[in-house]
């Protein structure tokens, strides 16, 4: 055997060994518990699907699946945290619509690239946004709503839960399509902006599901239309964006399940295998059902290209609005 065959058998040895590892630790997975980042403080809808899933997850894992909340920064240091995290499948996050999709857009400079530095291991759920008004506003119809503020440019405060959020971006569309002005007033996080809507200092605001239904339940809000493409089941008698005069409106917060760049394939195999098996369980189907989720099984392409195409149309928004964080 001459120098270059006995390189090439060595090379070739050299690959059978690491394909052989990598083989065999992917069977052995997991080991250990895995930790499950979620980038907003418990009680929210993301918090919720999140440890509704991991506790499913658990059963077929044969591991703790463990939530450790990372608030903060639009979800970037979350997203920055993973992305720097070892690709053994025992570090995983819940990714909204701000890492998937707005960030991107938002930022001029990002930790992290979320096309290159995540492997998207699938989608878990998705729930519309509803928007809502203070009880006692003048408009009960989404049509009187641009009719009333129309007439009063710039005079009409609207709420979020922060720059950027899913619900920051939805009202900036329905501005864009409407050809409205308003004033926004950013809040810092979902449950402040609710009360000063339930007291009146702000009029006008999109509700998540998980968070919001409870306060349409008891009138402390009233819903004028809901951003899915059907009527929502919990709210039969509230037409969509696009029957209240808004078409092809679709506004939604997307929940999916990244890890960092660079899985081993048989173990994001393995997670979104997991992940699918527990959004078909009953229980949490149930669970899902009762905060108005919509579960969103599928392969890893799928939830890229997904997330990908909402990067694109969102983006659009983001730019006509001149929206920007630091």
């Amino acid at each position: 055997m001459d120098r270059r065959d006995f390189l090439a058998a060595g090379a070739a040895l050299s690959t059978a060994s690491a394909f052989s590892a990598r083989s065999a630790f992917a069977q052995e997975f997991p080991t250990q518990p895995i930790k499950w980042i979620v980038p907003y403080p418990p009680g929210g809808g993301t918090d919720v699907l999140a440890r509704t899933l991991a506790e499913a997850m658990r059963v077929g894992l044969g591991q703790p699946v463990l939530v450790d909340n990372r608030p903060g920064a639009a979800t970037n240091i979350a997203g920055e945290a993973v992305a720097r995290s070892k690709p053994d499948g025992y570090t995983v996050m819940s990714a909204d619509n701000a890492i998937l999709t707005f960030n991107e857009h938002l930022f001029k400079k990002l930790p992290f690239n979320p096309e290159k530095d995540f492997s998207y291991i699938g989608a878990m759920g998705r729930f519309p946004l509803v928007l809502v008004v203070n009880p006692s506003f003048p408009a009960k119809t989404v049509k009187e709503l641009v009719d009333y503020v129309s007439k009063n440019p710039d005079k009409i405060p609207y709420a979020s839960p922060g720059i950027g959020t899913p619900h920051h971006i939805a009202m900036e569309l329905i501005k864009q399509k409407a050809n409205l002005s308003m004033q926004h007033i950013a809040y810092k996080g979902q449950a402040p902006a609710m009360q000063d809507l339930f007291g009146g200092q702000v009029n006008v605001m999109f509700f998540d599901t998980p968070s919001g239904m409870q306060h349409i339940a008891a009138g402390k809000v009233r819903p004028l239309a809901v951003g899915s493409t059907k009527r929502f089941p919990l709210l039969p008698d509230v037409p969509t964006l696009a029957e209240a005069g808004l078409p092809d409106t679709e506004v939604f917060v997307l929940q999916g399940l990244l890890g960092p760049a660079g899985l081993p394939p048989a173990v994001r195999t393995r997670l979104n295998a997991e992940l699918n098996k527990a959004l078909g369980d009953p229980g949490v189907n149930k669970r899902f059902a009762d905060f108005g989720i919509e579960p969103v099984p599928g392969t890893p392409a799928q939830f890229r290209q997904l997330a990908r195409a909402e990067s694109t149309k969102w983006g659009r928004v983001i730019r006509t609005g001149k929206i920007e964080l630091e």
